[in-house]
């Protein structure tokens, strides 16, 4: 059933059930079955994204629209010529699997793909990840997007030009993605939304969000922009709203928001069922959890000696309150997430709509002490539009297209930080998660006012965002950062060390942001 491809294998599984693919896992002595029927798997060397090896090959349709740079990394035409020969030759000898899938729950803009790998748990995460097509979908299913996948595969830099073993490489032309030499399953469905990324906001006017999306009710759609370890997947889990998806989505010039995807990948670090029972009660047959610890069928949540990054992927019908279709209406709030390490930033604020377009493209977060080899304090970390790895087109693009749709439909843009309170990382204390849902659950009720007013809102001195006085739910001081520390000169600071690394980090952006935006960031100050 392979598409697309001059290619003969050995064997191979199509459209293997998740029941035949958790036996194969099994039987091949690659994962094991926990207490609660999920399989869990080691992905080897690899426990996350390695984006200095992710490449888009530069050819006519690529090279006058993608932002080439740091991020973006240009491939030759014939070194991916070597390498997809040499990585189909690899695969002749295995028995690999082969399945249909598609992305975009919104019927026009849906893309029929088909992955191929080489690993049985390869095939579950995809069918976990991608939508799954209905029996009439296959009947006449032409695919689009071929992605090959075969982490035994190990490139050689000097023959085909990768700066290493492993590869990500993304074809525009052939509308093919190569991946090798890592078994981490995130660069299989990061690489097609890569691809929907470039695709969409050029030929169909839709912009590509990375965030999670549910809706209430009222029909009211809510959107959750941040990078990993932000809150976006649990806060988006919400027992008294619908969920949408939980990190990619588009938002369309009929202004629907749309979900790219057919299923969850959530991290499991410290996962706790009192605080994300739909995401722990996800964990089921079916289920994929990478890199945890498992003795005797229990997981060790909390155990990190592999990664950090321990991760799980359900099918979306694992939770119980979602939306059917994947599909919401025009959203009324839009949360930027971060966790700020610094313990500066308001736990919430409202965002005037320059002051929403200079947080997007900034994209901030903070990396903590142990995350990464060398990090011994806390270091502001920014990524365009929540997700640059993700973007191929330059960050304004997205950026202007997010403002306009903001302004036509007076949407209101927050900024919470769910990081931490009463002192930096090591010092003070990370929100506490019922803190964050109390003021997330405010606004969408309607119980925050959101417009601006002294009696109700203090101006923040030195980032300038407005933060409510009072919250149900929440106590007062800790809506005032500067009021849980215990010494104001070392707060202000740690803000003023804060918000000159936002400065340095826009200043690659000065020259394609106007005044107006330039205006939405914090205060300077020179030590």
């Amino acid at each position: 059933m392979i598409q697309n491809l001059d290619f003969k294998s050995k064997a191979a599984k199509f459209q293997a059930t998740p029941e035949a693919l958790t036996q194969d896992i099994l039987a091949q002595g690659e994962g094991k079955q926990t207490a609660s029927g999920a399989i869990a798997i080691n992905t080897g060397k690899f426990t996350g994204r390695s984006p200095l090896d992710r490449f888009i090959v530069k050819d006519d349709i690529t090279r006058p629209q993608v932002d080439w740079g740091d991020v973006n990394l240009p491939f030759a035409p014939e070194n991916y010529k070597k390498l997809k020969k040499d990585i189909l030759d690899y695969l002749k000898d295995k028995e690999i699997y082969s399945r249909y899938c598609q992305a975009c729950a919104e019927e026009k803009y849906k893309v029929n793909i088909e992955v191929i790998t080489e690993k049985s748990w390869s095939s579950l995460f995809a069918h976990n990840m991608f939508i799954r097509p209905s029996e009439t979908d296959l009947q006449d299913f032409k695919v689009e997007w071929t992605v090959i996948d075969a982490p035994g595969f190990i490139a050689d830099p000097t023959i085909h030009g990768t700066r290493q073993g492993n590869f990500a490489v993304l074809n525009f032309k052939e509308k093919t993605v190569l991946i090798g030499g890592t078994g981490y399953t995130g660069e299989i469905k990061k690489s097609i939304f890569s691809a929907l990324n470039f695709l969409l906001p050029l030929h169909e006017d839709v912009l590509p969000m990375h965030c999670s999306a549910n809706v209430g009710e009222a029909g009211d759609t809510a959107l959750f922009f941040g990078l990993s370890g932000t809150g976006k997947t649990t806060l988006s889990a919400d027992p008294s709203r619908k969920l949408i998806g939980d990190d990619e989505h588009g938002w369309t010039k009929e202004n629907t928001i749309f979900n790219f995807e057919g299923g969850c990948y959530a991290k499991v670090v410290n996962l706790n069922p009192e605080t994300e029972p739909d995401i722990y009660n996800a964990i089921k047959k079916g289920a994929l959890l990478e890199n945890v610890t498992v003795i005797e069928g229990a997981v060790d949540y909390k155990d990190t000696s592999i990664t950090q990054n321990t991760r799980v992927s359900y099918p979306l019908d694992h939770i119980l309150n979602i939306q059917r279709p994947s599909i919401g209406k025009n959203p009324k709030n839009v949360f930027f997430l971060t966790a700020d390490a610094f313990g500066v930033l308001p736990p919430m604020s409202k965002l005037q709509p320059n002051q929403a377009a200079y947080h997007f493209i900034s994209g901030y977060t903070s990396k903590i002490a142990g995350t990464e080899a060398g990090i011994v304090e806390p270091l502001p970390s920014f990524s365009a539009c929540f997700g640059a790895p993700f973007m191929p087109l330059h960050p304004t693009v997205y950026a202007e297209m997010l403002i306009d749709k903001l302004k036509e439909n007076n949407v209101n843009v927050w900024l919470i930080n769910t990081g931490w309170t009463g002192g930096a990382y090591g010092v003070g204390t990370r929100i506490k998660l019922k803190y964050t849902r109390a003021m997330i659950s405010a606004i969408l009720e309607g119980r925050i006012d959101p417009a601006y007013s002294y009696e109700k809102y203090h101006i923040h001195s030195v980032f300038g965002v407005a933060q409510p006085r009072s919250c149900p739910g929440v106590p007062d001081k800790v809506l005032s950062p500067r009021a849980t520390w215990d010494n104001d000169e070392k707060y202000y600071r740690s803000a003023f060390k804060l918000s000159n690394a936002f400065r340095h980090n826009f200043g690659k952006f000065e020259n394609y942001a106007n005044e107006d935006i330039r205006r939405g960031g914090p205060q300077r100050f020179d030590f």
